[in-house]
């Protein structure tokens, strides 16, 4: 995968295009694929007998019919779980989907953001999945010191956004660069200008969360920010495009044995 051509900067779809389908669920993620976002997040959990799922709470009671914590249920009950319709009866049906799931539905130039719900455990199934997938280009695990160490057991090359520290400071940035991470996120304020230009020189991208303001976004990743973590995707694509930032084109670097599956979901 080394020819595929990844965005430099964008809009990443938090938890799929959440404002208008259901969150970290399939419909969500082919939506925001639809759209051309750069990176798309989800999250990934333990059922009770270890199967990676996609839902960010430890319960699934706000997202499903269920109730329940994610880590008490079979896998073979999460699937009985109506995933879509809180969001809008027109999604009832949708399931809670597997990490497999995912990864299989993604083109090939897109970011994967995969926060990691759990410790060691979770991240070493995440990455054997990311590595059986071919997706080792192009996804990142955003975890903590655990499931870092879990995922650098079975990969040492998988790419990893830390999330051990979060503090935004200098310290923040000094943990991320010396654990050798790709990415950084921040939450709510920048880093020093000093610190933004040391992650750019030794190439650490800079994940910003959250925002869903069109003046804020541009400004954003005009400063340096390189990727935005939003809900409203097709509004924030396009205030990135009006500062030159153009959608992603899925048209190469699409899975082409998923060619035919995203062309007639893309309705959802």
């Amino acid at each position: 995968m080394t020819d595929i051509l990844m965005p430099q900067c964008g809009i990443c779809a938090h938890r799929g295009a959440d404002d208008t389908h259901p969150e970290n669920t399939l419909a969500a993620f082919r939506e925001a694929i639809r759209l051309g976002a750069h990176m798309i997040e989800f999250d990934v959990a333990l059922t009770s007998d270890g199967h990676p799922v996609i839902m960010h709470d430890s319960t699934v009671d706000r997202t499903t019919n269920g109730t329940g914590r994610i880590s008490e249920l079979t896998f073979d009950a999460i699937r009985q779980l109506d995933a879509g319709m809180k969001k809008n009866l027109h999604f009832a049906g949708e399931q809670v989907p597997t990490l497999d799931e995912v990864l299989d539905i993604m083109p090939h130039n897109i970011w994967l953001n995969i926060h990691i719900k759990g410790g060691r455990e979770v991240g070493k199934i995440t990455a054997r999945a990311v590595l059986k997938h071919g997706c080792i280009h192009q996804a990142f695990l955003a975890v903590g010191d655990d499931a870092m160490e879990g995922a650098r057991s079975v990969d040492p090359d998988v790419r990893i956004c830390n999330m051990e520290n979060q503090g935004y400071d200098t310290r923040y940035v000094d943990e991320t660069v010396a654990k050798g991470c790709g990415f950084i996120q921040l939450y709510g304020s920048m880093v020093s200008r000093e610190d933004l230009e040391r992650l750019k020189i030794v190439n650490v991208r800079i994940n910003y969360f959250v925002s869903n303001n069109a003046s804020e976004v541009r400004k954003l990743l005009s400063e340096g920010v390189d990727f935005v973590l939003v809900d409203k995707v097709e509004e924030m694509l396009e205030a990135a495009r009006t500062i030159g930032v153009k959608p992603q084109d899925f048209s190469i670097g699409r899975h082409s044995r998923n060619q035919k599956k995203l062309s007639t979901d893309s309705a959802d």
